[in-house]
């Protein structure tokens, strides 16, 4: 699980493949009724995540190992929670989180730097997926 069904062992761009293999899970999530279970699918992962990011980290010997990707999955769930799931919201909301994670503006970078363990490993791109989610609600109510 913590590597994304197998999409964190893709060598090159693992949290792009990871962020990738979150898409059809978003957009399942998003045909959801009512919408307050998505939101209780995605505080599960959340916790979920915290434990296996901790104990793949701990058999990797490496706290956040570019293989594990649950914690993008999870900031793809995060950046959808405001929008219905269209194609072009999961399309802009991909690239907003995968900028943010990627650059690492702060916030993001202050948890990435300073939180350790599988709560450090999945709240960096919690709080990502916070601001895209941010971003791409305000972006669709334009």
């Amino acid at each position: 699980m913590a590597f994304g069904f197998g999409s964190g062992l893709i060598p090159t761009a693992p949290g792009t493949a990871g962020s990738l293999c979150a898409v059809p899970i978003v957009w399942l999530m998003g045909q959801i009724e009512p919408i307050f279970l998505y939101g209780v699918i995605c505080a599960t992962s959340i916790l979920f995540g915290i434990r296996i990011c901790e104990r793949a980290g701990q058999h990797l010997g490496k706290h956040d190992h570019p293989s594990i990707v649950w914690d993008e999955i999870v900031g793809m769930q995060i950046t959808l929670i405001l929008v219905p799931t269209t194609f072009i919201n999961l399309m802009m909301g991909f690239f907003l989180f995968r900028f943010l994670d990627i650059v690492k503006p702060w916030p993001v970078s202050w948890f990435d730097k300073n939180i350790q363990g599988g709560v450090g490993v999945m709240l960096d791109d919690i709080v990502a997926g916070a601001i895209a989610a941010i971003v791409l609600y305000g972006i669709s109510i334009l």
